[in-house]
């Protein structure tokens, strides 16, 4: 009976042991960011698809709020290179009858992502020189960019506008783009 209990302690250690090893080993899975560093610093991978069904927001035919044109993308398994694909696409215009909402001549120069969640952009010279101007077409601009990067990509929080590596106080005279912007769900019909 003694032998027979002592087989029992046996196994029963080490499948205990077993559990800790694979805890240990897969705790990610478990609990993600244990043991991570808070610190930013790029995103580099993100599992995702090879093509992925995407939402980029131009302006609906009365220029009065942002709507969705829905596009299957080809798209990379690294987040700022996903979300430089979906730039480029936004930045080409809608296929359909909604209407640009980034101005013509407007080249994506680097795009960043930290671990943070928050995207810099950096655009050429051009998405200021070719803007119309006014208050609401800089809103649906700068949301068209903000919310085609934030709702379509989770690792992206917020999103910083830069002009060709600075910072820029607005795109044509009325919002300050300062400050980095979360998607607003607001502009969206």
């Amino acid at each position: 009976m003694t032998a027979r209990r002592y087989g029992v302690i046996v196994a029963v250690a080490i499948c205990v042991t077993t559990a800790g090893l694979l805890t240990y080993r897969y705790r990610a899975l478990w609990w993600p960011g244990e043991g991570k560093k808070s610190e930013p610093g790029p995103l580099r991978f993100a599992p995702k698809p090879a093509k992925a069904r995407t939402h980029l927001y131009f302006s609906d035919a009365d220029n009065r709020s942002l709507t969705a044109e829905y596009r299957t993308l080809a798209l990379s398994d690294t987040v700022t290179q996903r979300a430089t694909d979906i730039m480029k696409a936004l930045i080409e215009g809608p296929e359909g009858p909604l209407s640009p909402t980034v101005p013509a001549g407007t080249k994506v120069l680097a795009l960043y992502v930290t671990r943070g969640g928050m995207a810099y952009v950096d655009f050429n010279r051009a998405i200021t020189a070719n803007h119309p101007g006014g208050t609401f077409s800089e809103l649906l601009t700068i949301f068209s960019l903000v919310n085609t990067l934030a709702l379509n990509i989770p690792e992206i929080e917020a999103v910083k506008i830069l002009i060709e590596g600075r910072e820029a106080k607005t795109l044509a005279g009325h919002i300050d783009i300062r400050r980095p912007f979360r998607a607003n769900m607001l502009m969206i019909k």
